[in-house]
């Protein structure tokens, strides 16, 4: 078996690593400040690829979550296109499978269906993921969710014919 990894996309995403003994590791996504590349003096945040391919063992099969893609927050959907780049650089220099999930498939193998809107899901995968992970506890609650652990888990139990 392969060390399972599931990554929330994005500068305030996370990545859960799953290992074929079972233990397993959960952080947040790397990422660093620097100036924006806009005529405007603002800063941005950007994923640190090669501190993901520090993290990740080579061949490692990667789930993704789908960036959000919306002309209508075209900041937010830059930010998660530039992070998603950023990371399938990392993914490929490491030589690891990846391929995509849309963020609804894999809540709704943990999260129910009743739970509405985005701060109350971030709280049910916060405490999904302390519940099944709780060696993390720690670091979920200061990140304020668990999605890229759970996305982690949801590869395992629905991949684990392929990994």
């Amino acid at each position: 078996m392969r060390v399972i990894v599931g990554i929330d996309n994005g500068v305030t995403g996370s990545i859960g690593i799953i290992y074929p003994d079972g233990t397993t590791a959960f952080l947040k996504t790397p990422v660093y400040k620097t100036r924006s590349y806009t005529q405007k003096e603002q800063f941005i945040h950007r994923v640190k690829w090669d501190d993901i391919v520090a993290n990740l063992p080579p061949d490692s099969f990667v789930l993704i979550e789908r960036p959000m893609v919306n002309p209508r927050a075209f900041i937010a959907t830059t930010s998660a296109l530039r992070a998603l780049e950023a990371t399938l650089i990392a993914l490929e220099m490491i030589n690891a499978e990846y391929t995509y999930i849309d963020s609804k498939e894999w809540q709704s193998e943990f999260i129910s269906s009743a739970i509405i809107g985005h701060n109350r899901m971030k709280e049910a995968s916060k405490e999904i993921a302390i519940e099944l992970f709780p060696c993390h506890t720690s670091i979920i609650n200061k990140h304020g969710d668990g999605d890229g652990m759970l996305i982690a888990e949801y590869a395992r139990r629905k991949y684990v014919d392929f990994v």
